[in-house]
């Protein structure tokens, strides 16, 4: 049970091992939805098709005999739509409630099928349950274009589709939200800050005491106090950690070195937080959270068919396409006989808003050198100064 009036009947995914196809989930993941057994029934939200037989038996289970009026589909991702059928199969008479380009999308991934009563809500609209009414806010790309959320003033409750969403199995590590809910954010939502803070400001007007997110536990008291500050230093892409991320790409050993000095060096002349990562072998959405939670960054990385080596390039990449911002970047390479490292990661950082890059740039060749040393020694005073 969620309160006295909302009960919870979502879904456990422990043998989910990534999410997304390109997510670690060691714990799994769950799959969150809820019922209002009101004078009217409502149902939020449905589950992957992984689940679909506990979904129905906790459905059912909930109803206790009646039968839903509505199911509210906040999101139509297949994580969380991919039961819709079987819904309806057993439901026939019941109303599905979206947003008009969620029912387009509902049409789109269930190509034929007859999907029955339907009931279109846009910013603003209401639904009266009897003694509970649902207040339906419009959040486009947060993160696809179609995502709706809902409030019920009578329980203080926001149901927030994606937002607000982490990694793992329900009640997962419930003391610490922030890792891996972190780790979602940045990956998944982290291009969409501009519509997230639009959510916070509408979110801002309600008197909410709880969230109850697709993903996740239920938010409350000073956890979800403690969601609030943090998303809104994520959307605004505002420095959650003072410290330096030093991420490197190396092919036989020789940049990693370069990378694990820079960060003895930066330890040495008192950055608050350093944290060395291997981009060839460590998870690389981790290292996409902490490039986002701090707010400086040295990249390292080998030459690669004049071009730079590829972990290295996925990486930055992926940083572009998330929105990295407001950061400064410094630059380490390594090559043997043309060094193009530094020249390729520059063309992928220089478009990126409110990036500034640092010199001096630091070219090893080949091995480590004192004078390499004196060099990153150089690169280590001008991150910290900026």
């Amino acid at each position: 049970m969620i309160s006295k009036n909302i009960q919870y009947i979502g879904c456990d995914d422990p043998q989910l091992d990534m999410f997304e196809s390109q997510y670690d989930t060691p714990e799994g993941m769950c799959y969150n939805s809820y019922l209002i057994p009101d004078d009217k029934v409502a149902v939020f939200d449905s589950v992957d098709a992984r689940q679909t037989d506990l979904w129905i038996a906790n459905l059912q289970a909930g109803l206790n005999g009646r039968k839903p009026d509505y199911l509210i589909v906040q999101h139509m991702e297949p994580d969380h739509s991919g039961s819709l059928q079987a819904f309806r199969k057993l439901f026939p008479e019941a109303v599905i409630v979206a947003s008009q380009k969620a029912l387009q999308f509902m049409a789109q991934f269930n190509p034929g099928a007859d999907m029955g009563a339907v009931q279109a809500v846009k910013e603003g609209d209401k639904l009266d349950l009897g003694h509970h009414t649902l207040q339906f806010l419009t959040a486009p790309m947060v993160h696809w274009p179609e995502v709706i959320m809902t409030y019920c003033p009578e329980e203080k409750t926001f149901f927030s589709a994606d937002a607000f969403g982490k990694f793992g199995v329900y009640d997962a590590d419930p003391d610490d939200w922030a890792c891996e809910a972190r780790r979602y954010y940045f990956n998944i939502c982290g291009k969409y800050g501009a519509p997230v803070t639009t959510v916070l400001k509408k979110a801002a007007a309600l008197d909410i005491e709880q969230i109850c997110p697709l993903h996740g536990p239920v938010l409350e008291g000073e956890k979800l106090a403690e969601a609030l500050r943090l998303y809104s230093i994520w959307s605004s892409y505002g420095t959650e950690t003072e410290g330096v991320l030093v991420a490197y790409a190396s092919i036989h050993g020789n940049t990693a070195k370069a990378a694990e000095k820079l960060g003895e060096i930066l330890k040495a002349k008192g950055a608050p937080k350093v944290v060395v990562a291997d981009l060839a072998r460590e998870d690389m959405a981790e290292v996409i959270e902490d490039a986002f939670r701090m707010n400086k960054m040295v990249v390292c990385a080998s030459s690669y068919d004049g071009d730079v080596f590829p972990p290295m390039h996925f990486f930055l990449w992926k940083l572009q396409m998330k929105a990295y911002q407001n950061r400064t970047v410094g630059l380490v390479e390594n090559g043997s006989w043309a060094p193009s490292a530094g020249k390729a990661m520059r063309a992928l950082i220089e478009p990126m808003k409110n990036v500034s890059i640092v010199e001096p740039m630091v070219t090893v060749k080949s091995a480590l050198t004192p004078e390499n040393v004196q060099q990153l020694e150089a690169l280590a005073d001008a991150i910290l100064a900026n």
